[in-house]
């Protein structure tokens, strides 16, 4: 791309794609596999990294010849969440909800269609289900993104829908307008959310929204675990758990929901 037809500098647009990349690799990505996933020059991939290593957003393995996140790429991405009021005061709450229930425990917001994952607490169980901080799921694949979506005005979610579509990432994914409204409207009669395996296969997550001072939705907080550990039958007790901690949570952070 021309910095024209990005509408900003080529070389920024360039270093972040090998950002975000890298980022989505636990292991460490490898230069050339990284050139060649950007479409760039191998000498070119390798300036840029090079770069981002002098100012500590990635760092190199020369055992390995594996490119990894850099001690100053977590601290920029953790201001974001501290810029977000309630994310240190739930903590201690996604603590006893992984202890309670057994499973990962999650907080995420909704931005641009999508739930942004901002904190979470793994399980200690040897399979576990996790999508780590930082990750992003579009909003109707997900129980937190439906929690805070049936908090919404009707014509809101339309208008959501409208701009960014019905993604589905597997068979269980809504994918008309009108089986999302049906969904929200049992997700406001139960008083939880429930993913049932609309994002990952074999996943389930189960969500409640966590209330702001304004009366407006501040997050949601969640359980994520394999579908065979939430079973049918173990999602009720469990969205019951989500619930009375995000009532909770609610209290400390001295929300409510909005006057009716």
């Amino acid at each position: 791309m021309t910095e024209k037809q990005t509408g900003g500098v080529q070389s920024v647009h360039r270093a972040l794609d090998l950002l975000e990349r890298i980022a989505q690799i636990s292991d460490g990505a490898r230069l050339s596999d990284l050139a060649k996933d950007a479409g760039l020059a191998v000498s070119t991939t390798h300036r840029l990294l090079t770069t981002l290593e002098q100012r500590g957003f990635v760092q190199s393995d020369a055992s390995s010849g594996r490119w990894h996140m850099g001690q100053r790429a977590f601290a920029v991405g953790s201001a974001y969440a501290k810029q977000r009021s309630f994310v240190a005061p739930a903590l201690p709450f996604l603590r006893r909800l992984r202890d309670i229930t057994r499973e990962t425990a999650n907080l995420g917001v909704i931005e641009d269609g999508e739930v942004v994952t901002l904190s979470q607490v793994e399980s200690r169980e040897i399979m576990r289900a996790i999508s780590p901080p930082g990750g992003r799921v579009p909003v109707m694949c997900s129980g937190m993104g439906k929690a805070i979506l049936a908090t919404w005005e009707d014509d809101a979610i339309d208008r959501l829908i409208d701009l960014h579509g019905l993604r589905a990432m597997t068979s269980h994914s809504l994918t008309s307008r009108n089986a999302v409204h049906d969904e929200i409207a049992r997700i406001r009669e139960r008083g939880f959310a429930l993913d049932d395996e609309e994002f990952v296969l074999g996943l389930r997550c189960v969500a409640a929204v966590v209330w702001g001072p304004q009366g407006e939705a501040a997050c949601a907080i969640s359980v994520s675990g394999l579908a065979a550990r939430l079973t049918p039958e173990k999602v009720a007790e469990t969205g019951a758990e989500v619930t009375r901690l995000a009532d909770e949570l609610t209290g400390v952070l001295g929300g409510h929901p909005p006057a009716r």
